[in-house]
């Protein structure tokens, strides 16, 4: 067995197919020479290592790659949509003359201004797209997201219910750019 280590034993896995981990695992050849099979008795840490880099790798099946706003105008959609995702934990991931995203583990938001727009005015309240919800961390941090929109081109919208437009038992804040985008922003727990 590989006795040295965990990096070098990850690499090692890395380096062959694991169908099947299990006590009793053969030798395996690799690049034409057999190395030791890497059993979860053995290295039951690395197993668990290689599962996170695999789900990290490998989405599950349905969930979000990306979501693509076209927008009217980029330069305030850049201002707008960096302030807001860059507060929730997006980081800027790519942007070229009509576009950028931000990325948050293996999901991005796009916003584009595309040639092929039809129009120049969103509508939250017509058929399509009416809001993105966002986990906003705990209460505080919703009422800061809140309280600082005003000042990054996001109003609050259904303010005299603030913060339970959405029922009761459920903590959020809604706000809406000066395209006619919605966010909501919802408190943990």
């Amino acid at each position: 067995m590989i006795r040295s280590s965990v990096r070098s034993r990850i690499r090692a896995a890395r380096s062959f197919s694991l169908r099947r981990v299990s006590s009793r695992a053969e030798p395996r050849r690799v690049s034409g020479r057999v190395r030791d099979a890497i059993t979860l008795a053995d290295c039951h840490v690395d197993a668990a290592l290689l599962w996170e880099t695999r789900t990290v790798n490998t989405p599950p099946t349905g969930s979000l790659h990306h979501i693509e706003l076209w927008v009217p105008h980029i330069g305030r959609a850049r201002e707008e949509w960096g302030w807001i995702l860059g507060r929730l934990g997006y980081d800027p991931f790519q942007d070229w003359d009509l576009g950028s995203s931000w990325r948050l583990g293996g999901t991005y938001i796009v916003a584009e201004e595309s040639p092929a727009l039809s129009g120049r005015l969103h509508e939250r309240t017509s058929p399509g797209l009416n809001h993105l919800a966002f986990h906003a961390g705990p209460r505080e941090q919703v009422d800061t997201l809140v309280g600082e929109g005003a000042g990054n081109g996001w109003q609050q919208l259904f303010a005299g219910r603030y913060p339970y437009a959405g029922g009761p038992s459920h903590y959020a804040g809604y706000l809406v750019n000066s395209d006619g985008f919605e966010v909501e922003l919802v408190a943990a727990g």
